[in-house]
């Protein structure tokens, strides 16, 4: 099954409707199945969409890559999750403070520890997170994809999967691997696609179109597609400036596009049991971080 979301139809109906208020922060994840699909730029671009309409945004930043979030955004880390593991640092101390309301926390050590933790320990963790239960609204997630070991833990305790993809072969079969194995193996059924570096909408739906077939014919999953975005000079230099495209060309067919994608999820529904929230969310993490991915094959 699919919901199509026709812009030229349903965006006017759209924008009469309000952002919907939760009482426990969202979380969504973005993730792809191979590299240079642009996820870290759509993570950043849609938070700052997401900032200017007023949400608080925590960016969980997993990518160990020199062009992750804090590189993109200009910040250097000093501390990361792994120092309030430790309790060296209290989780305000290790948050950055990007543009607008976005928050950083530089995550990608310390996920790798979570399978280590005593009860203790993660009765700790735990409590650091809810520290953050007033002052966050939307947590979006920064998948590494180094491997499906730290992939997989991230995307299971989200809210809401967002796959990455763009018109390439290897980026439509490494979504498909990725799709297949939460899937089939982990009983997640619904999955968020954009669709990445298009000239067009009509390209778009055919790429997703693409992957929904194979979809459809081999695994039993619910592909909700959700937008695309425009391959845009200007998205390009506003990341060489260390911006968001919102904030150095707010006019431009990206800013529209990321704009657009920051209302279809955020009023999106969750079709799965989830309670929300980020203590719920580290509850499920610290829990999924317990899975043996290392023998797993697409």
């Amino acid at each position: 099954m699919t919901r199509m979301i026709l812009h030229d139809q349903a965006a006017g109906l759209r924008n009469l409707i309000p952002f919907k208020s939760h009482d426990r922060a969202r979380v969504f994840t973005i993730a792809g199945g191979k590299p240079r699909i642009g996820k870290t730029s759509i993570a950043i671009n849609l938070a700052a969409a997401l900032a200017k309409n007023g949400q608080r945004v925590l960016l969980i930043d997993e990518n160990p890559c020199h062009n992750n979030i804090c590189s993109h955004l200009g910040l250097r880390a000093r501390f990361d999750l792994l120092h309030v593991i430790r309790r060296d640092k209290a989780m305000h101390q290790v948050l950055l403070q990007g543009p607008d309301n976005i928050s950083v926390l530089s995550a990608t050590r310390g996920i790798r520890e979570l399978n280590k933790l005593s009860p203790i320990e993660q009765d700790w963790l735990i409590q650091s997170f809810s520290e953050l239960t007033q002052s966050v609204d939307i947590v979006l997630v920064d998948t590494a994809i180094t491997g499906l070991t730290h992939v997989l833990p991230l995307s299971l305790a989200s809210e809401q999967v967002i796959i990455v993809i763009s018109g390439s072969a290897t980026s439509l079969t490494g979504a498909y691997a990725l799709i297949k194995i939460m899937s089939q193996v982990y009983a997640k059924k619904h999955f968020l696609v954009l669709v990445n570096k298009v000239n067009s909408e009509k390209e778009s739906f055919a790429i997703y179109q693409n992957l929904y077939n194979v979809a459809r014919q081999y695994l039993s999953v619910t592909l909700e597609f959700v937008g695309h975005i425009h391959n845009d000079e200007r998205l390009r230099t506003a990341t060489q400036l260390c911006k968001s495209v919102l904030t150095t060309f707010p006019n431009s067919d990206a800013s529209v596009h990321f704009r657009q994608l920051s209302h279809d999820i955020f009023c999106s529904s969750c079709p799965d049991k989830y309670n929300g929230g980020i203590d719920n969310f580290m509850q499920r993490l610290i829990r999924t971080s317990h899975l043996s991915m290392a023998n797993l094959t697409a």
